[in-house]
This record gives structure tokens, sequence and C-alpha cells, in this order.
């Protein structure tokens, strides 16, 4: 069952006006660009199949957030998203751009949330990259604000451990001193 010609147009509109944040985000998460085209595209699909629900919604922005993080969560269940391919990640532009002038630090700590767990790093992503707070993360992965709290936590702790810093050492320098 489609949508209709207005609905199916008003579909497309948005999807390609949000591509790129969608992008982003599931690269955020993912840390490869196939496996984050592929997040999207589960993503995108199930947002068509539910097109009028979506349209109803609030803020659809975050409806669909909340859809491209649970497919990135429901993909980690499955065993192939584990199996890589190649051993280095494509020079993709995505991965080319620069936001910031310390291009290493910034490839250090993607690789070092690469090895936080899915959820975990879910929080992180929205918390500190999409700068949303606890109660809509909560509400987007379906969760009490404690657990996003506490994945907080416990993610930004094993991104410590995996930056080789401890406890005491904050994750970012504020320029201070």
């Amino acid at each position: 069952m489609g949508l209709r010609a207005a609905d199916e147009q008003r579909y497309t509109e948005y999807v390609t006006a949000r591509m790129p944040a969608l992008r982003r985000l599931a690269y955020q998460l993912v840390g490869d660009a196939h496996r984050a085209d592929d997040v999207v595209q589960v993503a995108i699909t199930r947002l068509y199949q539910h097109w009028h629900k979506a349209e109803a919604a609030t803020n659809l922005d975050a409806y669909v957030r909340k859809i491209v993080v649970r497919s990135f969560l429901n993909s980690n269940r499955m065993g192939w998203s584990r199996v890589r391919l190649v051993g280095a990640p494509a020079d993709t532009p995505m991965s080319a751009v620069s936001h910031g002038p310390d291009i290493e630090t910034r490839e250090e700590v993607r690789a070092a949330l690469a090895t936080v767990p899915p959820k975990a790093r879910a929080v992180l992503v929205l918390r500190f990259l999409h700068d949303l707070p606890v109660a809509e993360v909560a509400t987007m992965l379906g969760c009490s604000e404690g657990n996003v709290k506490s994945q907080t936590s416990h993610g930004l702790t094993a991104l410590r451990r995996a930056l080789g810093r401890d406890d005491s050492q904050p994750l970012v320098d504020s320029g201070k001193g």
C-alpha cells in the first residue's frame, strides 16, 4: 500500500531536505559510511510506511531521529553488523569533511566511540553531539531518564578507557590554564 501523490511528495521533500542530517546522525552512531547508509535506508523505509503517523507527530525531526537511532540499535542485534569487508574506512565525503582544526583528535575520538557499547554510544551521540536533553533522549530510546544518565556515565567511562585517560582527566580540554 503506497501513499497518495500529495503525501508522497511531502515525504520525498522531507527526506530530501533532511538526508544530510540523517546520514550524519547515522554515521556518528556507526562510524562507517556504508553501514550509516544502511541504517538510514531502513529508517526512511520505516518512515514511508508510517508517514501518516509521522506527519501527525508534534516534532517530526525528533520522530525521525528516533527511527534512525532505533534502526541503529536493531542493526547491532544482527550478527552481520559485526562483519567488516574492508580493513580501513573508505575515504568518503562525509569522513573527509573537517569541522574543526584538529582532525587527528576527531578521528581518535571517533575510533574510541566505536568501542563503546551501542546503547551507550547512542546516548553519547544524542546528548553531546546533538545536544539533546536527557528527557528527550529517554523518550527517544524508550527508557527512563535515570537509565540515560547511567548509560551516559558508563559510556563516558568506556570512552575515557578507550582514549587511555583516567576518570580524573576531562575528555575535552576547556582551553583554560
